[in-house]
């Protein structure tokens, strides 16, 4: 049996994030083989990921990045099943690493297959899981380009991106303002052409039968109901939304109030979501 020295042990927990005696049982399993030590490890992540693929993953990292021209935006949650796990500076680190592949993957499958240390992110998720003990996943990805694109991270469980119209003077305070609407306001999209047809057809059904409850003549329907999916637009929105931090503003005239400038496009993403 090979010697197995605490350099070495401290040397695959380096590479693999496992714990010193996990590693050092894989080292003596191994004989020492250090390669053959990995391909144990990450054997012992697929046994836990199988046997716990059917858990929820709920808790979590939710990671906003930004290129250095801030042209490219990514956002994406790293799953895990406990709170305890997602807070952990590890696991943080693991999803800022991925966040950072994302911006250099247009897919969540590219993203997953883009390499991560000579094995896929895929892989180094399995590898991950069998560390940890819990199941981990990509829960989200999303991207986006534009003249020029903000973020916002709140507590770690939304994360969120904007594209505005062009890159001007005070762009960045309102882009994080329009990012930070995005997080608490969670609208359903950029404005009324981004709402799916079936949305509005099942909120113009709603509001006719609130309608018809109040007794209200039915060749009077249609009419009123428009008006309230007007409103149904304003609230749920982005650019027609109320600007949180001066309710007598939309978004849209917010953002004019540095140029003519327009948002363009916003992804947000959240824990369990």
């Amino acid at each position: 049996m090979a010697k197995i020295t605490a350099a070495e042990v401290n040397k695959l927990r380096k590479t693999t994030g496992a714990g010193m005696m996990d590693c050092k049982n894989a080292l003596v399993e191994a004989n020492g083989d250090f390669e053959l030590a990995i391909e144990i490890l990450r054997k012992k992540g697929q046994k836990v990921a199988a046997k716990r693929a059917d858990r929820a993953s709920t808790e979590g990292a939710a990671i906003a990045i930004v290129n250095s021209d801030n042209t490219e935006g990514a956002v994406i949650v790293l799953g895990c099943e406990t709170d305890f796990v997602g807070k952990n500076d590890s696991f943080v680190d693991l999803a800022k690493e991925l966040a950072e592949k994302a911006l250099n993957s247009s897919t969540k499958e590219e993203l997953l297959n883009a390499d991560f240390g000579g094995i896929t992110v895929a892989e180094k998720l399995i590898e991950q899981t069998g560390v940890i003990g819990e199941k981990i996943e990509l829960s989200a990805f999303e991207k986006i380009n534009a003249p020029f694109v903000g973020s916002y991270i709140h507590s770690g469980k939304i994360a969120t991106i904007v594209g505005l119209s062009a890159n001007v003077d005070g762009i960045d305070e309102v882009a994080k303002d329009v990012a930070m609407q995005a997080a608490a306001m969670n609208p359903l999209a950029l404005n009324e052409e981004g709402v799916d047809q079936e949305v509005i057809a099942k909120e113009i059904e709603i509001a006719k039968d609130q309608l018809r409850q109040e007794g209200k003549p039915e060749a009077m329907l249609d009419k009123i109901a428009q008006g309230k999916i007007k409103r149904f637009f304003k609230d749920n929105t982005l650019v027609n939304q109320a600007f949180i931090k001066d309710s007598k503003l939309s978004v849209a005239n917010y953002v004019k109030s540095i140029g003519d400038i327009k948002v363009v496009d916003f992804k947000r993403v959240a824990l369990g979501s």
